[in-house]
């Protein structure tokens, strides 16, 4: 077994075992606690932490896909949110995190935002990266290995990204 299938086979038992039904097809979970000075003025978690918090989960995602080496140059190119509920400090929240879509250069990435204190999902959101060659200027395709083990790492859960 690789290293790979090793990292897919632990990250999937580890979310079979400890992750709520609402983040099972879920390949990453991404364990964030809410710090207080993250709170706004009217007492809840400040929209753009939740940005902060995708990105930490995307990186996790991509470091378990052995594509956050630094030698690969990736970019956002669009993401969003949506609040379902508020959240405030004590929390912790569990952020899902697959590919819904794997383009040619391109991936969308999925996130679901857990509270467990709620025990609830509180926001949803998704992210669009761009792989882009080294000048930072022209797409670059996925290579069929990186596809392959996105695959099999999404396919630990029983989950399909459309392509």
């Amino acid at each position: 077994m690789t290293d790979f299938n090793k990292t897919a086979q632990s990250t999937a038992n580890t979310a079979e075992k400890t992750t709520p039904t609402e983040l099972a097809n879920y390949p990453v979970i991404h364990n964030q606690p809410i710090h207080w000075g993250e709170m706004d003025a009217f007492n809840h978690l400040n929209n753009v932490v939740f940005y902060r918090y995708a990105e930490s989960a995307r990186i996790a995602y991509l470091q378990i896909l052995g594509m956050f080496d630094g030698s690969m140059v990736t970019v956002l190119a669009q993401s969003s949110c949506q609040y379902l509920r508020p959240v405030v400090y004590p929390d912790t929240l569990l952020l899902g995190v697959r590919c819904q879509r794997l383009g040619t250069t391109s991936i969308v990435i999925e996130y679901s935002y857990y509270s467990t204190a709620q025990q609830a999902v509180v926001a949803t959101a998704e992210a669009v990266i761009v792989r882009l060659e080294s000048d930072g200027k022209t797409k670059l395709p996925w290579t069929l290995e990186e596809r392959e083990r996105l695959l099999a790492l999404e396919q630990t859960v029983g989950h399909t990204p459309n392509l």
